[in-house]
């Protein structure tokens, strides 16, 4: 029996602040990225760094909540699956884009209200979702400062 698995888990800060959007049927894309960092000491015992973008694309009600709580410098969780587009340039030449499609995000940073909101009261870190959208997780955040090993993975 052959099966398989597209899942994404992310943390990082936005690169930017989301941009929300409307398709010709009338649903919600949010479009945003995401910036992960990993680091590690070379054969000489320097530390080393290194940045990896991501672009991430949340449909319906979770487009629109990203929207509304995150702006650019938030860190926040994604889980969702890798999607590639392609599409032909007006020059003629084939693009490729792979994409994270969001199914849940977990905000981290405590600071979540609405981008148009100058105070008050906080947002929860998870908002619920209609039935028909992607769901948000009620799961405790991740610690992002608790580094994963490699011999802590249980496969």
């Amino acid at each position: 029996m052959a099966s398989s698995l597209n899942k994404v888990m992310l943390i990082g800060n936005l690169t930017r602040d989301p941009e929300l959007r409307q398709t010709t049927g009338g649903q919600s894309v949010c479009s945003l990225s995401i910036a992960t960092n990993r680091s590690w000491k070379n054969q000489q015992g320097e530390k080393q760094e290194q940045v990896e973008y991501h672009n991430i694309v949340a449909w319906g009600r979770l487009g629109e909540i990203c929207a509304q709580y995150l702006q650019k410098g938030r860190k926040a969780y994604f889980d969702g699956r890798l999607q590639t587009r392609d599409w032909e340039g007006q020059d003629g030449i084939r693009r490729y884009r792979t994409e994270v499609v969001a199914e849940n995000m977990i905000m981290l940073d405590g600071r979540g209200r609405p981008a148009n909101d100058q105070g008050g009261s906080q947002m929860p870190a998870t908002a619920p979702a209609p039935a028909s959208a992607p769901q948000m997780k009620d799961a405790p955040a991740p610690n992002p400062e608790e580094e994963i090993q490699l011999e802590d993975i249980p496969f």
